[in-house]
């Protein structure tokens, strides 16, 4: 009998590779990536273990839940980062360059 592929394998390697990328977009593309990742990786992962030797490529199914726990982690510290800014600078003085650079020397101290 030939091994068959996890029906979500590719897929899941991809939305974890996608999370890491779209981290920087805020922060929400990247856990909606991840958190989809995640939740297919999860059913991929019950399905191996309840026939493993029907299966063959459980190795792409595990590193894309591991890219997509990453893309998550990295994806929540950029959105908790952004909120900062926000609230430190105010998102009017984010839209006016010169003003941001005076708050940044006024935090330096200078």
């Amino acid at each position: 009998m030939e091994k068959q592929k996890l029906p979500n394998g590719t897929t899941v390697l991809v939305l974890g590779i996608l999370s890491i990328v779209t981290c920087c977009c805020y922060g929400i593309i990247s856990i909606v990536l991840g958190g989809v990742g995640v939740y297919l990786a999860g059913k991929d992962m019950a399905l191996y273990k309840e026939n493993p030797e029907l299966y063959s490529n459980y190795n792409n199914v595990n590193t894309g839940r591991i890219l997509s726990i990453i893309g998550i982690v990295l994806g929540v510290i950029y959105l908790i980062y952004m909120i900062w800014i926000i609230a430190t600078f105010g998102f009017e003085n984010l839209q006016n360059p010169e003003v941001m650079q005076e708050k940044i020397r006024q935090m330096m101290g200078q």
